[in-house]
């Protein structure tokens, strides 16, 4: 397994010009926090760079005689960043030679993986770049990071998502643990989409989101088929209306229908929303009775939202699975 190299006290030590090093052009990271860049730079300025970068030297011919040389990063980005946003003059470097561009990308993946410090989209398009451009299997891959094969190939599945999706999980608004559950949807992308958005908008718990995913993947195929257009656009427009997910299920004798929800206070939402157009309706029909001079005794029962003893004790990651079942619960 290759690692990531760290300069010894063995190394040759070079000071070098910041302007004169490039950036590593197969960095994986996109994202760096401007926050923790700041704050580098401060201990940079108080205590200067403790640990060298590292750069391959590359010597060109000037065109008037002579030869220059040219410096690439290999590892040290955050560090170069930093000492440039305090105009810092020279960095001390470690220079290797005969670097290839397959060594490049895969010590600059090494250093952020060791350190973390990759979101999961800049890994999973590093990874994916190891296995296109340099021709390595996942297996191969694999063994370079000291990860397993399923680590990389799962990390790569992400990028099947749809762009968006993916910058979620880049603005740390979706966790791996939410996109493995939207990548079990992928041939249903408008269950897909719904689940994305509850996740989003509701602040799902990753336990949540597989179970709604598991719950669509097992029950889509077996019920699908008994579903007619008409039901299929109620369940549509349900799911619209209430802003959650709505199943019919149809069978021989009728069917039932069932609505998605995630907490308790989510559930008291939803019955207070049914309540409010129950009276709406019932209003309305008053109106219409009695413009047309019949005086009917409508159900005027106000319908309660549900009360939940010690709800703030109640996580939406605790609890057995009857917790939220909706079989418990009656509208």
């Amino acid at each position: 397994m290759s690692d990531a190299y760290v300069p010894t006290k063995y190394d040759s030590v070079f000071w070098i010009e910041v302007d004169k090093i490039k950036p590593n052009p197969f960095q994986p990271r996109r994202e760096f926090d401007e926050g923790k860049l700041a704050a580098l730079a401060e201990s940079i300025r108080q205590y200067g760079v403790l640990q060298p970068l590292v750069v391959t030297r590359k010597d060109v011919e000037k065109e008037g005689g002579g030869l220059s040389s040219e410096y690439e990063l290999i590892s040290g980005e955050r560090r170069l960043r930093a000492a440039k946003l305090i105009a810092l003059a020279t960095v001390p470097v470690v220079i290797r030679h005969g670097e290839n561009n397959l060594t490049k990308l895969e010590l600059a993946i090494i250093e952020n993986l060791q350190r973390e410090d990759l979101n999961a989209i800049d890994r999973a398009k590093a990874l994916q770049k190891l296995v296109k451009e340099f021709g390595l299997r996942h297996a191969q891959v694999a063994a370079k990071i000291g990860k397993s094969r399923e680590y990389v190939s799962n990390s790569i599945r992400l990028l099947s998502l749809p762009d968006y999706m993916q910058q979620a999980m880049v603005n740390r608004e979706l966790s791996e643990g939410h996109a493995r559950s939207l990548l079990a949807l992928n041939s249903k992308p408008e269950e897909r989409e719904t689940l994305f958005k509850e996740i989003v908008l509701k602040k799902m718990s990753v336990r949540a989101a597989e179970q709604v995913a598991r719950s669509i993947a097992q029950d889509r195929v077996r019920r699908y088929h008994r579903k007619s257009p008409e039901m299929i656009e109620i369940e549509k427009s349900l799911t619209e209306t209430l802003g959650t997910r709505v199943i019919i299920e149809a069978n021989e004798q009728g069917g039932r229908l069932m609505i998605d929800f995630f907490s308790p206070e989510d559930l008291s939402t939803l019955v207070s929303s049914l309540a409010e157009r129950q009276t709406a309706e019932q209003s309305a029909a008053l109106s219409r009775a009695e413009s047309g001079g019949v005086s009917p005794v409508p159900n005027t029962t106000p319908v309660e939202p549900p009360v939940f003893p010690n709800t703030t004790q109640v996580g939406r990651d605790e609890g057995g699975d009857d917790l939220y079942s909706v079989k418990n619960f009656s509208v």
